[in-house]
């Protein structure tokens, strides 16, 4: 009998010594889900908006203010990262970013049709559809781009 009663003594020590194991274990894994569920959140908030302008190209002169835009034309002026683009309604001028800063993103005469955002006066092409139908992306998709305080102070 004095072997059960070993038994049953490491037994009693034993299940104490368990279970102030266990809470910190579940604290653990529960604190794992929790910030697991909260890079997930914070990565989904931070990824760029889809952006995809219409497919059907709009007059240059129609172009309405702060949105989404396909215009198609000929290239007549080129200005570094810059370029003019001509319709039968009028210009724009079309902002490529990197992509173009070397200024031979596209060439005087070319047809070609630029979707992004019309914002500023300008056009921040996401897109660069070439006449034989290939395609460029020029930057990551994104929303309009921020203003500073100042511009949004327009008191007389």
């Amino acid at each position: 009998m004095p072997d059960e009663d070993q038994d049953n003594e490491h037994a009693e020590r034993a299940t104490p010594v368990r279970r102030r194991l266990a809470v910190p274990v579940i604290a653990a894994a529960v604190a794992l889900v929790i910030g697991a569920a909260g890079g997930a959140s914070a990565v989904k908030m931070m990824r760029p908006t889809p952006e995809m302008a219409p497919l059907t190209p709009v007059a240059i002169s129609a172009m309405p203010a702060t949105s989404l835009v396909t215009i198609k034309g000929k290239v007549v002026e080129i200005y570094g990262n810059k370029f003019v683009l001509q319709d039968e309604s009028g210009k724009a001028l079309v902002e490529t970013g990197r992509a173009g800063e070397d200024g031979a993103l596209v060439t005087r005469d070319e047809a070609v049709t630029v979707q992004g955002r019309f914002d500023d006066g300008f056009v921040h092409a996401s897109y660069l559809v070439r006449q034989d139908g290939r395609t460029e992306a020029l930057r990551p998709p994104k929303g309009p781009p921020h203003r500073r305080f100042a511009d949004f102070d327009h008191r007389p």
